[in-house]
């Protein structure tokens, strides 16, 4: 149809691929790498709005329209559609009543008028369109990631194990080598062994046979053994790279994706690894076999090689009529693989919550629901298999049966002899082969390349810090936090901004308290702060430095943390107060344990510190995991503590403890405290008090309490002032 359709990578990536549709119809080629982050994706999608201002950003002019049927035949197309209010669709081509739109989640489809009100109309009969006109803008620039380069990742990993694939390059040739003897074997067994009766040739031919056989099958049982280990290695190069290019993204990738997304990226790479060391390495040997068999049948008899030849390329053509369809559904299952394993995980990590809400049947209801889906594309899938099969299967066998019926007819007016036509059928039988492993050949690079391309996506994304960057790995002598006119909102337009123009000093070793009302922005200062969020003006310094300059492992290796969200590892207690396999500071431990008042839960358990936890602290309580969270940042020792409500689950008496251990241990050190509770933050050196992301009151306790201001209002319910 003239227009340049891609399909969406990520379940959330339909309003950035719908831009990318658009760009590719004015020949722009842009990747979505570059597109997801102009369009602020989130773990929930794109925004219209978002959608328009990376356009903006790009190159075209936008307006945001609401308007009927009628009115949007005068719209300029392509543009995008707000579809079935909760997906982003493309509309490209209006022919009397028929709607051509490219769903990135499925196909170009035609819907007729009524099917099209049905799914872009609302009740009042109007819909949301993107109208995009292309600016001379448009064409400036180039991206980068719009490829895939797919040729460079096979030389790569090729070029590793290059040994190893000349060793089976090797051994394929002997296999081709070794084959090629065996039709002229059965052609003197039949034309002079039994045609003269000559039983010493016939023995002769058939030990040379079973000496044949013998060689091929050692040199396949090598051969294998060698892909065997290839796979193996290759397989753990590419998941071993695609693991430590996720340690290296910033935390705004994992907010973008569904877990779902990137387990499913996980499973790719097997698609690959089988592709690299199966049908590759395999059609070499069989573009080999078809070369060395097609040349041999072309010296036999010519009529039967064309013959031949007209049966491959018929084969052929018959399997690539179903590429279109088979990407189609490759896409549309990973997209319902990801779906499920999110439902899957909810099952697994909600189920307190589930039982709790008895709501056990509708999310079992909700994965089943999952589960037919995935089952339908996959019923799909077979079909279309079985379909592709059983023509393949046809055109082979009918090409097979003429050409036995041509060899049988030369037979019998005496143009070839017996022998010679069992020569033949062996080498057709032998060409039968690599037209199925071409085909199948194919179809893996098509599987392949799709898997490659959603792996080289992460690959081509920025690292949070690239290690050739010049950035400091030390801290200045002045180790004061100075917070200058810091900016900040969450990934995704039109969100509201959660740091506003906020200023102020955290002086080093002291403590300084942050407070406010939930959602002020203090954990999100924090974070700021560790550098997990990237701000969007303003300056965070640590001294003269900007922490943007700094090495983010170093400046995170000078601090210690109690988060809200802090996550306990399934291991032992030590291993989670430690954080570390190796060996570990038994005096240290010992602190840890004493400050975090973890002794007599630790000595009541019958393996001591090596009792074993669950996942995300499976089996303990709240407190029980906050102050195994307390001992983590203790054992630390770091220079800059922060402590993010590291006390709101404990009892008061065990709070009581551990705020008084507190004021021992972390004497000297600069300590961030963000809490709710007065009893954690009255004795900080500084209280900053924040309202919707900006600064509104700092000072000590008994200044702000006589001032009678915003903190005076937090607190007065929480203490007996006397007033």
């Amino acid at each position: 149809m003239g227009f340049t359709f891609f399909k969406q990578q990520d379940t959330m990536d339909c309003g950035a691929t719908c831009l990318r549709m658009v760009c590719g119809h004015y020949g722009r080629k842009i990747g979505i790498v570059e597109l997801r982050r102009a369009c602020r994706i989130t773990s929930q999608g794109a925004s219209l709005l978002g959608v328009m201002e990376a356009a903006e950003v790009i190159g075209f002019s936008t307006t945001g329209l609401e308007l009927s049927l009628k009115d949007l035949h005068k719209l300029k197309l392509p543009a995008i559609l707000h579809w079935t209010k909760e997906h982003f669709v493309v509309l490209f081509k209006i022919k009397k009543d028929t709607y051509y739109v490219a769903d990135p989640s499925k196909a170009i489809i035609k819907f007729s008028k009524p099917e099209f009100t049905e799914r872009w109309c609302n009740a009042d009969g109007n819909g949301i369109a993107l109208e995009l006109v292309p600016l001379p803008a448009l064409q400036e620039g180039s991206d980068k990631n719009h490829s895939s380069h797919g040729g460079e990742f096979l030389k790569r990993y090729f070029y590793i194990y290059k040994a190893l694939i000349f060793q089976i390059l090797i051994g394929l040739a002997i296999a081709s080598l070794l084959q090629l003897v065996l039709p002229f074997l059965t052609q003197s067994l039949i034309d002079t062994g039994i045609r003269y009766r000559n039983i010493n040739f016939i023995q002769l031919i058939i030990i040379a046979q079973v000496m044949l056989l013998i060689g091929r099958a050692a040199v396949n049982f090598i051969r294998s053994w060698l892909l065997f280990h290839l796979s193996m290695r290759i397989n753990l190069s590419i998941l071993a790279d695609f693991v430590l290019k996720l340690m290296k993204l910033p935390i705004s990738f994992f907010l973008s994706k569904t877990s779902g997304d990137i387990l499913q990226r996980i499973n790719d790479q097997s698609k690959i690894e089988s592709f690299l060391t199966g049908p590759f390495l395999n059609t070499i040997f069989s573009l080999g076999n078809l070369i060395v068999f097609s040349v041999l049948l072309f010296f036999f008899n010519k009529v039967i090689f064309l013959i031949s030849l007209i049966g491959v390329i018929a084969y052929s053509l018959w399997v690539l009529c179903f590429l279109r369809y088979r990407r189609f559904l490759n896409f549309k299952k990973f997209d319902v693989s990801s779906k499920n394993q999110n439902l899957l995980m909810q099952l697994i990590f909600g189920i307190k919550e589930i039982k709790l809400n008895n709501s056990e049947r509708e999310f079992r209801w909700e994965w089943e629901n999952s589960q037919v889906e995935l089952f339908r594309w996959d019923m799909k899938n077979i079909s279309l298999n079985q379909v592709q099969e059983i023509g393949a299967t046809f055109i082979n066998e009918s090409k097979n049966i003429l050409i036995t019926y041509l060899c049988a007819t030369y037979v019998i007016h005496g143009e070839i002899t017996l022998g010679t036509m069992m020569a033949m059928l062996y080498v057709i039988g032998q060409l039968n082969s690599p037209v199925e492993y071409i085909a199948l050949f194919v179809q893996e690079v098509q599987d392949a390349t799709i898997s490659w391309e959603r792996l080289n996506e992460v690959q081509q994304m920025d690292d949070e810090f690239s290690g050739t960057e010049d950035r400091c790995s030390s801290l200045p002598d002045n180790r004061n936090i100075y917070i200058e006119n810091l900016d900040f909102s969450y990934p995704g337009a039109g969100n509201p901004t959660v740091i506003d123009k906020l200023s102020f000093e955290i002086p080093y070793g002291k403590s300084t308290a942050i407070v406010g009302k939930s959602g002020c922005g203090k954990t999100t200062l924090v974070n700021l702060i560790l550098q997990l969020y990237s701000k969007d003006a303003g300056k965070i310094l640590v001294g003269n430095i900007d922490i943007e300059q700094m090495d983010p492992r170093a400046w995170r290796q000078a601090c210690g943390f109690v988060m809200q969200d802090g996550y306990i590892f399934s291991d032992t207690i030590i291993k989670n107060i430690t954080v570390s396999t190796g060996i570990y500071d038994q005096a240290m431990l010992d602190l840890a344990i004493e400050v975090a008042n973890l002794g007599d839960f630790i000595n009541d358990l019958a393996l001591k510190g090596d009792t074993k936890i669950g996942v995300g602290g499976v089996g303990l309580s709240q407190g029980q995991k906050q102050r195994i969270l307390i001992a983590r940042v203790v054992y630390k020792n770091a220079d800059f503590v922060f402590l993010d409500e590291a006390t709101n689950a404990l009892d008061a008496e065990n709070e009581r403890t551990i705020i008084s251990n507190f004021n021992k241990f972390f004497k000297g050190k600069t300590v961030v405290i963000i809490a709710h509770r007065l009893s954690t933050v009255t004795n900080a050196d500084n209280i900053i008090v924040m309202s919707k992301g900006k600064l509104i009151e700092q000072g000590r306790h008994e200044s702000l309490i006589k001032e009678q201001g915003a903190y005076y209002s937090l607190i007065k319910n929480q203490l007996e002032l006397g007033i």
